[in-house]
């Protein structure tokens, strides 16, 4: 038995779609990771700011509580400790900032800076400057006419 070897073309298409099949699935499933990758993103982003200003609401609030206080009296004394919650961005590079103006929250990424009105009706001054680094809470403190923003409890 003589065997001819032949020139069959149709198995080298074949091999040539099996490899383009392949390669589209590379690309197509490169997309997705790239979209999905997008998505995940700009969901954390989100999520971060939302932290962000959601934590500056709650110590403005505080703030107005402690201005309600100290309009009973001179000698009153406020305390209250607001919870921080935890974002994504680098806290260390966080500084807060309470003023006669609100509160001011500065960031390395500008993105993230914020500043709240408060409505400055105390009795008294406003003052404290704070990082952010390890925090869970912010104490608000009004003593001695003085509305601050500390990292520890007051004493009193």
């Amino acid at each position: 038995m003589i065997s001819k070897i032949k020139r069959d073309e149709a198995a080298a298409s074949t091999e040539l779609g099996y490899i383009f099949t392949f390669m589209l699935g590379v690309i197509l499933l490169s997309m997705f990771s790239v979209w999905s990758f997008g998505i995940e993103t700009a969901t954390r982003e989100r999520w971060n700011q939302n932290a962000i200003d959601t934590n500056l609401a709650d110590l403005a609030s505080a703030v107005e509580r402690a201005d309600l206080a100290s309009r009973q009296g001179d000698s009153i004394q406020y305390a209250e400790a607001v919870k921080w919650r935890y974002t994504e961005a680098d806290e260390t590079l966080f500084k807060l900032t309470l003023s006669e103006h609100g509160l001011t929250l500065n960031h390395d990424e500008y993105e993230l800076n914020r500043e709240v009105s408060i409505s400055a009706t105390g009795s008294g001054n406003y003052s404290g400057t704070i990082s952010l680094s390890g925090l869970s809470e912010i104490w608000v403190i009004h003593q001695n006419g003085i509305t601050s923003i500390a990292t520890n409890r007051p004493s009193f």
